[in-house]
């Protein structure tokens, strides 16, 4: 017998797998006002093209609703040597249709960001970290997102360290708000949940498909919602064990401190539910 409940799974997966078929980059971004050239920016180091959109609800909010520009690193092409320059070239299109801007780190990404190169290279590994000390060191961001310690991912961890040593490297009056991110494993102790409207998810997705040979092989843009969805779930994680929960139906979650002063600070007491409605900016006022 079925009922309402078979019927929404039955549909849920008839529109991911109908999803796989449908059209893949090429739509016009809606016309929206431009950062100010003066406006604080937000910057994103992603290991891989893609990453500006799977963790990116955030970075989107503060770019629409706070006026902030931007700026996505692109701290590796992927792995693929054959593909480096087509990613590029849709990671360029992921980021046009966003309002992104985007900065290249080499001409195919950096290569070797991971644990074993910090290990065994040190020159190489040394490299790659003072390329991300210069980025830091000419935008002087607001924000930074990165992968937090252990997101399962060789590139995502050697993200992580590489940008905690760039950070380091930065004069004493250096200050931007750090936002670890999580994908590929989840963080510990999250103390952010950020929910995005069903527009901005619906952007995020598009936006992935612009990664064509990525969702080809793997459509799973079409599972992003679900990821967000689930992230609604862990709220008491954010909050507290058998608390009241928000009634978001898509969020990320994330972990906000403050880099001052050579080192990180916390600066949330206690775990911070922000609605689509809310003012965003008043998370790193």
């Amino acid at each position: 017998m079925s009922n309402s409940y078979h019927k929404f799974v039955s549909q849920l997966a008839d529109s991911i797998r109908d999803g796989a078929d449908w059209q893949k980059g090429g739509f016009t971004a809606v016309p929206r006002p431009q950062p100010a050239a003066d406006a604080p920016v937000t910057m994103i180091f992603s290991p891989h093209p893609d990453d500006e959109c799977i963790v990116g609800g955030i970075a989107l909010r503060l770019h629409r609703e706070s006026g902030h520009r931007v700026v996505n690193i692109a701290v590796t092409q992927g792995s693929n040597r054959d593909r480096q320059q087509g990613r590029l070239e849709e990671l360029r299109n992921a980021c046009d249709y966003l309002g992104f801007e985007l900065v290249q780190t080499a001409p195919n990404g950096l290569e070797g960001v991971n644990m074993k190169t910090r290990e065994g290279d040190p020159a190489k590994w040394q490299h790659n970290v003072d390329c991300l000390a210069d980025i830091l060191t000419e935008h002087r961001p607001k924000v930074i997102l990165y992968p937090h310690e252990t997101d399962a991912n060789t590139s995502h961890i050697g993200t992580y360290f590489a940008v905690i040593e760039a950070l380091y490297k930065q004069p004493a009056d250096f200050e931007c708000y750090t936002v670890e991110t999580e994908f590929w494993s989840q963080i510990p102790t999250p103390n952010v949940m950020i929910e995005s409207s069903t527009q901005d998810v619906g952007e995020l997705v598009t936006a992935l498909t612009f990664h064509v040979g990525e969702v080809e092989r793997n459509p799973y843009h079409m599972t992003l919602p679900a990821w967000m969805i689930d992230n609604v779930r862990r709220a008491e994680i954010v909050g507290s064990q058998g608390g009241a929960v928000p009634s978001f139906v898509y969020a990320t979650l994330y972990r906000v401190r403050k880099w001052s002063g050579g080192r990180q600070h916390d600066v949330i007491d206690a775990g911070k539910f922000v609605a689509a409605d809310d003012d965003i900016g008043t998370l790193f006022a």
